[in-house]
């Protein structure tokens, strides 16, 4: 007997309007493309973007995947004039003003909301960069989230990733000095370690933030992100 074919995600019936009340702390893909979000399945990708170029287009694309989509605000209104890597910018405090005790209520509220006031059954998590801890720290046991992706996230703990209770994927740059080769090494055997199913993927030719901001006149940069995006789509298809 050949398996039930699964629900069109795609061209789906529109998604209900998000209520005004969930801004500015969440907003759905982009204020001005809340009409682009669709879904076939009471399932929602939260999406807290750690990075400071491209959200709303990202999330779009996860919308045209067929996922009801939210990029909850996490920086609360206070986002970084410029690129976090241009000297002279301080990195160190920006972090330190923006940690977990900050961040996890604003991903919590969101969660709330899309569980109780939408109807969502299954949440993804995906996090860029600033983003990917939250991500894993979300799929740990009471926190609400089903599944996890990040690409290149930043500060991601051993206990974060032991923590988890749902699957994980990470999408890894070759060249980044926050997940070298010998971090994502441990990361493999911390991994291994949930009895989670979990995913790991290196991109050649790649540095952190590939996912978001790759130089797309690249064709290896290019490859990479638009890789990397499929490897959550699917991951996300998969598990919730």
């Amino acid at each position: 007997m050949s398996p039930s074919p699964r629900p069109a995600r795609f061209g789906a019936r529109p998604t209900p309007r998000l209520p005004s009340s969930i801004s500015p702390t969440c907003l759905a893909s982009s204020s001005s493309k809340i009409d682009c979000l669709f879904t076939a399945l009471p399932t929602c990708t939260v999406t807290p973007h750690g990075t400071l170029t491209q959200p709303s287009s990202l999330a779009d694309s996860f919308a045209r995947a067929g996922y009801l989509t939210v990029a909850p605000d996490l920086f609360n209104g206070s986002l970084a004039t410029g690129d976090i890597n241009v000297p002279g910018f301080n990195t160190s405090a920006f972090l330190a003003a923006h940690g977990p005790e900050v961040t996890d209520p604003i991903i919590a509220k969101t969660i709330e909301h899309v569980r109780t006031k939408l109807g969502v059954k299954k949440i993804g998590l995906t996090g860029y960069c600033f983003g990917g801890r939250y991500a894993f720290r979300f799929v740990s046991a009471g926190k609400g989230g089903d599944a996890a992706f990040t690409a290149h996230p930043s500060l991601l703990g051993d206990d974060e990733i032991k923590a988890i209770t749902g699957p994980a994927a990470i999408a890894a740059a070759e060249n980044d000095s926050m997940l070298d080769a010998t971090r994502r090494s441990k990361i493999e055997g911390l991994l291994q370690g949930t009895n989670q199913p979990y995913q790991v993927s290196l991109y050649s030719g790649t540095s952190h933030g590939f996912g978001v901001r790759a130089n797309v006149s690249v064709p290896v940069q290019k490859f990479g992100k638009e890789a990397a995006f499929l490897q959550a789509v699917q991951w996300f298809d998969q598990w919730l």
